[in-house]
């Protein structure tokens, strides 16, 4: 797979192509291949296509997610992850909802006095305000950075349950 990887390599292609690239690969070559294409792409932009979102975090700058021949969206992996947010709050009293919950909450689970939701557009001033909006007084309340198999999986979840 190096060697394949590095013959082409040197013709230097504006664009490198690979499909599921790590399948199979042990932790080591796995490392060694991404060496491998990082010192040798150069300018080149390099397209992979995998379902091992681990190993895709590592080394994506970039994002994009197909479903079902549609691109549901295009962003810088650090964009991509600091809009999503898993929250969960200590709510003051049982939670009643206070109107429209913003359509970027998704996955909504009241039970006692928590609430826990994935924000898809957190912003550090507006959410906490659509918060108190929607439950009232929060005694507590955490903001988790989400990983990118955690995001695809929210996503995914939400398309299953037809809210896209």
């Amino acid at each position: 797979m190096k060697v394949a990887l590095a013959s082409s390599l040197a013709y230097r292609p504006p664009l490198i192509v690979m499909d599921e690239p790590f399948s199979g690969l042990d932790p080591l070559v796995r490392d060694e291949l991404i060496e491998c294409l990082l010192r040798g792409a150069g300018e080149a932009t390099v397209l992979v296509s995998s379902h091992d979102l681990a190993e895709i975090e590592t080394l994506a700058t970039h994002i994009g997610y197909l479903e079902a021949g549609q691109l549901r969206f295009s962003e810088e992996l650090s964009s991509l992850a600091s809009r999503f947010r898993q929250i969960e709050l200590d709510v003051v009293a049982s939670p009643l909802l206070h109107g429209v919950l913003p359509e970027s909450w998704m996955h909504l689970d009241v039970s006692n006095s928590t609430v826990r939701f994935i924000e898809s557009r957190y912003d550090q001033g507006r959410t906490p305000s659509d918060i108190l909006q929607a439950f009232g007084e929060v005694r507590n309340a955490t903001y988790m950075s989400m990983s990118l198999r955690s995001i695809f999986l929210a996503i995914a979840r939400d398309t299953r349950e037809g809210n896209v």
